[in-house]
């Protein structure tokens, strides 16, 4: 077989489109290892390089998918050998190298985790970047002192990848959870996330001009940013953390020093990308056993390379909700 399937975004008079093409195999080189992808999924990053964003991705033609999942077919790498079944996310996959978004990857072993015991790598895609950054939150939360007893943790874009990935791990650690969405839901889709009550965009985003608003919950985790982190830190409890991974709703952060110097309140960035690899195999390793979730149907869609587009589209206009894997 000298090529395979893939996803390949490329641009025409200023329009980007993704279609389904044959690619050729390149040579593996040393230190890199062929994975035969099973599984992919879609994070808002794929949506962007799909879109022609070039603050993600620089060059077309370009394969999209920052995560992938599936078996090692072809190894030049001493840490990986042929027959292992393995995960490769973030780094520079799908980015500005060629992405999961094919039935074949080659990437340095650098990139490379071994699959977690008893995760399939369907399951791994369901969690994917998403269900990683929404980990690592937890994670930094944690380490940084929260512990239920101080409130209810806010989760923004509750009903997307990393917020709904986020709450249910939450309500698994006996956190109380605060959903916040742009759009209102159901008593059962709260269930399934394990939130205990919700809010819309008005409680998360303070016009008054305030420094400091009354505290009003433990924690929080946002994916959205701009002033809706602001509101977040304005009205944490003391000693409080709110971790930071998107800015959907903007780069800005604009507010006074207060809610730090007077509450103790922490920001903690969260950045999945360059995450240490020692730390990034706890994470996944959690996610497998201690907080492993119930991975329900209602808030996992499944697609093929053809269909795509579809879930792209519903991504860039804020529709879509809950994980969308793709299956090679």
């Amino acid at each position: 077989m000298s090529n395979y399937q893939a996803f390949v975004v490329r641009e025409s008079d200023g329009v980007y489109s993704g279609t389904v093409e044959k690619v050729d195999f390149v040579g593996l080189q040393d230190g890199e290892v062929r994975v035969k992808v099973e599984y992919s999924s879609l994070n808002y990053k794929d949506a962007l390089s799909a879109s022609g964003n070039k603050g993600v991705t620089k060059n077309y033609p370009h394969i999209p998918g920052i995560d992938a999942a599936g078996v090692v077919t072809e190894s030049k790498s001493t840490l990986f050998g042929v027959g292992d079944l393995v995960i490769v996310s973030c780094y520079d996959l799908g980015m500005n190298h060629p992405g999961g978004y094919a039935e074949y990857i080659q990437v340095p072993e650098s990139w490379v985790i071994p699959m977690p015991t008893k995760m399939t790598t369907r399951e791994a895609m369901v969690y994917g970047t998403a269900g990683f950054t929404a980990a690592l939150s937890v994670y930094r939360l944690l380490q940084n002192g929260q512990k239920p007893e101080m409130g209810p943790i806010v989760v923004t874009g509750a009903l997307g990848g990393v917020g709904s990935i986020a709450c249910q791990i939450l309500n698994k650690l006996k956190f109380d959870v605060i959903a916040a969405s742009s759009n209102g839901m159901s008593d059962e889709m709260m269930n399934l996330l394990g939130a205990t009550s919700q809010f819309t965009k008005m409680e998360t985003d303070d016009q008054s001009g305030r420094p400091m608003l009354r505290s009003a919950w433990g924690g929080a985790i946002d994916v959205v940013g701009g002033n809706t982190l602001t509101t977040l830190l304005k009205a944490c409890n003391p000693l409080g953390n709110v971790t930071t991974c998107g800015n959907i709703g903007s780069g800005d952060l604009n507010m006074t020093v207060y809610p730090f110097i007077l509450r103790g309140v922490s920001l903690l960035g969260v950045d999945a990308q360059s995450c240490p690899m020692p730390l990034r195999r706890e994470i996944w390793n959690l996610l497998a056993a201690d907080w492993a979730i119930d991975l329900s149907d209602q808030l996992v869609f499944e697609t093929d390379l053809d269909g795509l587009n579809h879930y792209i589209q519903l991504m860039l206009t804020k529709k879509s909700r809950g994980r969308v894997v793709v299956k090679l």
